[in-house]
């Protein structure tokens, strides 16, 4: 039986949860950071988010910037 492939949204989630816990952020303390850049997340937005795996690229790169990463290796992806 054929292996089912990684979607993208399933890649970038993972990553982004990676990162959270590498950096050892909450939800809602990933939503303060986020409001100091600009965005309105709630702990509860950002948790469906991620449990969908669906957003748009500008939440993926203010999270990132939140989180004070400054390069992403893509072949991690």
């Amino acid at each position: 039986m054929a292996e089912k492939a990684t979607t993208w949204e399933d890649r970038v989630k993972r990553f982004l949860k990676a990162e959270l816990k590498r950096a050892e952020v909450s939800y809602a303390e990933l939503a303060r950071r986020l409001e100091a850049h600009g965005l309105k997340e709630t702990e509860a937005s950002i948790a469906n988010k991620l449990s969908r795996g669906t957003f748009a690229a500008t939440f993926f790169l203010a999270s990132l910037t939140a989180l004070e990463c400054e390069a992403i290796d893509l072949s991690s992806l």
